[in-house]
């Protein structure tokens, strides 16, 4: 394990949190965790908020644990450690007629925090979140305790740790059941919309043929424009894994600079993208690009400017929809709100996580650009309307939620905390748990 850095400022993919945080590296999944009694083990940091940060605390960097433990090809099981990546282990599985059964829209988030943060993917409506494909972890405690965790052993820590936000112990490897496919290539229709009732009516008819599933929507229209995009794995193609990720890059003096998201410029590309993409187009895009569009343009966080970025996302129940009419409007007159925009419905498939996200609704997901108490107070009124609509906040996306709304979007938190680890934690977690 390496010394400690003092007074480390990284932050999350967001750039608003700047903590104060000491920080270590595991290169090995038996170094010993350091004996600090605030620490938390990270990956990659593609949180948005500060689930992922520590300030006056300890992190303890785990992308150096890096490797597969082991690959069926038959049976699809794959093990690895907790910081492989997700692009990864789509390297290693497409040419061998496997993929990632639930993928979120970047292959950078590590198996690990795929796992603590219970991710979901286009393809929610019939194979539910990350969760329900892990078989087994291994999960180091702070007193010395190593539990293997699965559905017939340690279930509740299994149960716990899924979703769990990192504060359960350290994850030090996970066994995943993959996806089986013929084709590695995606074949991918666009649709335009009008209206937030054009949307539901394409989701409900397109999740019925597609198992991929997802709309942008221009956030500073009121009547909820947007474009839909299903698709499905392609009848050919081969088993190419085409998944290099990009060189280009967003220079660091963008990121140091004055932003380049703005009321202009997210109104001249949101037209330009809706010209671009009107009526109905049926084109093959190849894995890396219909599911991590953003991983060719890498630090694409650094358009925010030095003041960085929130992210909220959340999912109201199907009944309750129209909340989201009114959250459209109350953006489009805060003239806040970017190009990235995402909006689709989650199905009936339920975690085997405590604290997991996921749930039947519709699920909104919008970047803001930081301009401080003007935009923290925008995130509080779109709190509150989900809160009224019986809605849920996602954690790994937030930075600002109260500890009431934390409770009130997880019905079971209180079942859950019974299995923190008393040396692990989070800004997050102390923040929301008061």
């Amino acid at each position: 394990m390496s010394g400690l850095l003092s007074c480390n400022m990284n932050d999350s993919w967001g750039n608003v949190c700047q903590p104060r945080q000491v920080q270590s590296t595991l290169n090995w999944r038996t170094d010993v965790l350091p004996a600090a009694d605030k620490k938390l083990v990270v990956g990659n940091r593609r949180s948005y908020g500060d689930v992922c940060i520590n300030d006056g605390g300890a992190i303890i960097d785990a992308t150096g644990l890096n490797r597969f433990i082991s690959f069926d090809k038959a049976t699809g099981l794959v093990r690895c450690e907790a910081g492989v990546t997700l692009w990864q282990v789509a390297k290693l599985v497409v040419p061998h007629g496997w993929f990632l059964p639930v993928t979120p829209g970047t292959g950078f988030v590590t198996v690990a925090g795929a796992v603590a943060n219970d991710v979901h993917g286009k393809n929610h409506h019939v194979a539910g979140s990350f969760g329900c494909f892990v078989k087994k972890f291994q999960l180091r405690r702070s007193n010395g305790d190593e539990l293997l965790c699965s559905e017939s052993e340690n279930a509740d820590f299994f149960a716990a740790t899924i979703g769990g936000l990192g504060l359960t112990g350290f994850i030090g490897w996970v066994e995943l059941a993959l996806k089986p496919i013929e084709q590695s290539k995606m074949a991918v229709e666009s649709v335009s919309y009008s209206t937030y009732e054009e949307f539901l009516a394409l989701s409900g008819e397109s999740e019925k043929t597609h198992e991929y599933c997802v709309s942008w929507i221009d956030c500073l229209d009121k009547s909820g424009r947007g474009v839909f995009f299903r698709g499905n794995h392609a009848d050919e193609g081969g088993l190419d894994a085409d998944l290099d990720t990009s060189k280009r890059s967003v220079p660091a003096v963008v990121g140091a600079g004055f932003p380049l998201v703005n009321r202009l410029s997210v109104n001249l590309f949101n037209a330009a993208y809706i010209r671009a993409h009107s009526g109905n187009r049926q084109y093959t895009e190849t894995i890396a690009k219909f599911f991590y569009p953003l991983d060719s343009l890498l630090n694409w966080n650094r358009i925010y400017g030095r003041k960085g970025f929130y992210q909220f996302q959340c999912v109201v129940p199907q009944e309750n929809t129209e909340i989201l009419t009114e959250a459209f409007a109350r953006i489009s007159a805060a003239n806040q709100g970017s190009f990235l925009s995402v909006l689709k419905t989650m199905g009936t498939i339920t975690s085997p996580a405590l604290l997991s996200f996921c749930r039947p609704g519709v699920t909104l997901a919008i970047d803001f650009p930081n301009r401080g108490n003007k935009t923290r107070q925008l995130l509080l009124a779109l709190e509150e309307l989900v809160m009224q609509a019986g809605g849920a906040i996602y954690p790994a996306k937030d930075a600002t939620m109260s500890a009431a709304t934390f409770e009130k979007s997880f019905p079971k938190l209180a079942e859950y905390t019974q299995f923190v680890d008393p040396a692990f934690t989070s800004s997050f977690w102390q923040r929301v748990n008061t």
